[in-house]
């Protein structure tokens, strides 16, 4: 399921191609308790995950825009155990890794509280083919679980980006 979220968010990179231009705007989601700049009005799409034969739903924003996708995923867990927790983001960490054929390789990161603060998270960046046209695709990604909540920052790109435009969105970023 999470190839079915990443496979449509690949297919946006091709998509925005068209697009370069970034147009950053601040998202409030207040439903997942998060904000974020993203380059261009994101969309919104759900999809069903199982995670150790648990189903629960990702909801997901996007935006395309120079070649890449921009992406913010959440997953509503059942509890916010620690175990819970762990588990949701090892399936994300993997996932984002598998597709694109890589190791899941991260490292640990800050994620910034809106009220202040931080919390602990990971951050990764893998690099490997994707898709039916096996494409080289690079996905920069920030993991986080807070409360009963695992989120997944993510860019998927065809090409690099400036830093700028990956600190942009990153930095950005904040949970409440």
């Amino acid at each position: 399921m999470l190839g079915t979220a990443l496979g449509a968010l690949a297919l946006g990179v091709a998509l925005g191609a068209c697009s370069p231009t970034f147009d950053w705007r601040t998202v409030m989601n207040n439903d997942n308790g998060y904000t974020v700049d993203f380059p261009a009005k994101p969309g919104n799409d759900q999809r069903p995950v199982q995670i150790n034969g648990t189903p629960m739903q990702m909801a997901m924003q996007s935006a395309e825009a120079g070649h890449a996708v921009f992406a913010v995923g959440t997953l509503m867990l059942p509890d916010d155990s620690d175990a819970t927790q762990r588990a949701a983001l090892d399936f994300l960490r993997a996932g984002l890794a598998r597709n694109v054929g890589a190791a899941p390789d991260a490292h640990p990161v800050q994620i910034p509280l809106a009220a202040g603060g931080k919390t602990p998270g990971l951050e990764m960046k893998v690099s490997g083919v994707a898709g039916a046209k096996h494409e080289t695709r690079t996905v920069y990604a920030r993991l986080v679980a807070h409360g009963r909540h695992v989120y997944q920052a993510a860019i998927i790109a065809d090409q690099a980006l400036p830093q700028d435009q990956l600190d942009q969105f990153f930095s950005s970023f904040q949970l409440y």
